[in-house]
């Protein structure tokens, strides 16, 4: 299948955002520096992104068609087998997309190297074009990256590139029956959250921290390590359970491989959610009555790969 059009997907910078609250840059500059903010740095990360974005563009205007698309707009877009699709911005924004990319080859671009780690951002906007002529040629390499997913007892279902999270929508605790190894018992906690390979480097990694935080006081020797997951693992972690008379917490964390599941029966008459990848708006009401079963998904997403040293 030839490729027809290379479908550059970006965020709104912090500053756009402002600009777009308060209608112009000198009531956003005088919003910030009312607060003590520093305003200097939103016009740094805001004039390098949009020279990377002027970069790729060029870039690609002298080898395909191409066009810009905001991440808001992805639910509503769809991608076909020819395009391929550029990913500028954070490491956030390549799982946006890539849930809705129906497998469609991802180029990641880190647009600021100095303020963006890019662990999923294998490019620049100076060596990311050979990589988009082999997709063309379809010669390209490429990682293979699976979602999580949830399914609900009444059909509805969620992707997760990164991270589900399953729990209370506000600032209370979740109530629920987790189904783990065969072993099922009641919960109360600030919710569950299941990591897939991608995420693991994430919001996983914050659970990690503050149990190391919290052991380590006690233990100053522990050795920290981080979990390192296989392409067909996902990793869940319980977050602050309670234990108590009706509530137990001998199910906290666990590796579901392959075609292993946790099941999740809600117990909350209001507010139960279940939301991924950091997205609250991208959800699945998970009230009383609401059964959950995470496990891995069929789709994958293929994000290309740098195989230069350049």
């Amino acid at each position: 299948m030839t490729i027809e059009y290379a479908i550059i997907v970006k965020n709104k910078t912090r500053l756009e955002t402002l600009i777009e609250r308060f209608n112009t840059r000198a009531q956003a500059k005088f919003y910030i520096e009312r607060l003590g903010g520093n305003y200097r740095d939103y016009e740094i990360e805001h004039d390098t992104f949009h020279t990377s974005l002027d970069q790729v563009q060029t870039r690609l205007s002298g080898v395909m068609k191409n066009k810009v698309i905001e991440r808001d707009f992805l639910p509503n877009y769809l991608f076909t087998d020819k395009n391929v699709i550029i990913v500028i911005g954070q490491d956030g924004l390549v799982a946006n997309t890539a849930k809705y990319s129906k497998g469609i080859p991802m180029v990641a671009i880190n647009p600021d190297k100095k303020r963006y780690d890019g662990i999923l951002l294998p490019f620049g906007p100076g060596n990311f074009l050979p990589a988009v002529e082999q997709v063309a040629k379809n010669s390209f390499k490429f990682q293979t990256m699976r979602f999580a997913e949830a399914r609900l007892n009444d059909g509805q279902s969620l992707l997760a590139f990164n991270d589900l999270f399953i729990g209370a929508a506000s600032h209370v605790s979740a109530r629920y029956k987790i189904t783990f190894n065969n072993k099922t018992e009641e919960q109360s906690s600030s919710g569950l959250l299941v990591s897939t390979r991608a995420g693991s480097t994430g919001w996983l990694s914050s659970v990690f921290n503050m149990a190391y935080g919290v052991a380590g006081l006690f233990e100053p020797s522990l050795q920290r390590k981080r979990p390192k997951l296989g392409e067909n693992d996902l990793l869940f972690a319980v977050r602050e359970p309670f234990q108590s008379i009706k509530t137990q917490v001998g199910i906290t964390v666990g590796l579901l491989k392959g075609n292993g599941e946790l099941t999740i029966e809600s117990l909350m008459p209001s507010n139960g959610t279940i939301f991924s990848d950091g997205i609250e708006t991208d959800f699945l009401r998970f009230n009383s009555g609401s059964i959950a079963q995470i496990g891995l998904a069929a789709e994958k997403a293929k994000l290309v790969i740098n195989d230069r040293k350049n």
